[in-house]
């Protein structure tokens, strides 16, 4: 049986041009995250004192920790089902503009599940996030920027890859069956990035530095803030 050939794109793509997510420019320079213990009981007491009654957010919160420690030993292929399934769950598709009341706003995963809702970029690095805090390494994750065809707009999801040169898998919110980017033909994959580095055409898959952050290193700062233990560097 011969081995699966990876879908061309997944690996390397030019930025398409007219693609107006606002990340596009200066914004994709990603530092090294870690991850240690988060204390929930702490980030839980924060949030309350931000926003007060968490109502129908606390059990959110609550089940988002209940999955953490559920799926700790679980198989790298269950701990994605498990995450990828639990944010397609627990989050309403709802863009920024509504939800923020900005053009372009990355919500940590905790600022996710207090509004119930974010738009593809929350849910994939909500989804990002919680992989990497149950040990699965940042190199085998992408938050891959693409064209959703059928709606004729950008869109992000998170791609895993098995091994650097496996098919990519695809977690996304508009569809909740995970699936190999080659049965993913609603997608034109643009770029993607992760702790390890951009990954862009013509440069061996990627592209590291980087302390010069924006967006990014917002959310690490935001999520610190939260009481999440996350380091750069």
């Amino acid at each position: 049986m011969q081995p699966r050939q990876r879908p061309q794109g997944w690996h390397e793509r030019p930025p398409a041009a007219g693609l107006g997510f606002g990340l596009l420019l200066g914004l994709l320079f990603v530092a090294a995250s870690v991850l240690a213990n988060w204390d929930f009981a702490v980030i839980l007491q924060n949030a309350e004192q931000r926003y007060g009654n968490l109502g129908q957010a606390k059990p959110r919160i609550e089940a988002w920790s209940q999955l953490i420690d559920a799926s700790s030993e679980l198989p790298e292929a269950d701990k994605l089902r498990a995450v990828n399934g639990f944010f397609n769950r627990q989050l309403r598709f709802v863009d920024d503009s509504r939800n923020w009341r900005q053009n372009d706003y990355w919500a940590t995963p905790l600022e996710a599940l207090v509004k119930g809702a974010g738009d593809c970029e929350d849910y994939s690095l909500a989804k990002y996030f919680t992989l990497r805090r149950l040990g699965i390494p940042s190199e085998k994750l992408r938050i891959t920027y693409v064209k959703a065809i059928q709606y004729n707009q950008a869109h992000m999801v998170l791609t895993y890859y098995a091994s650097p040169g496996a098919e990519p898998l695809v977690l996304d919110n508009l569809i909740g069956e995970i699936r190999p980017a080659s049965q993913r033909k609603d997608l034109l994959p643009v770029y993607a990035f992760n702790a390890e580095g951009l990954y862009l055409p013509g440069t061996a898959g990627k592209k590291s530095d980087t302390k010069k952050l924006s967006r990014w290193q917002d959310l690490l700062q935001k999520m610190r803030a939260e009481g999440f233990a996350i380091g750069a560097g």
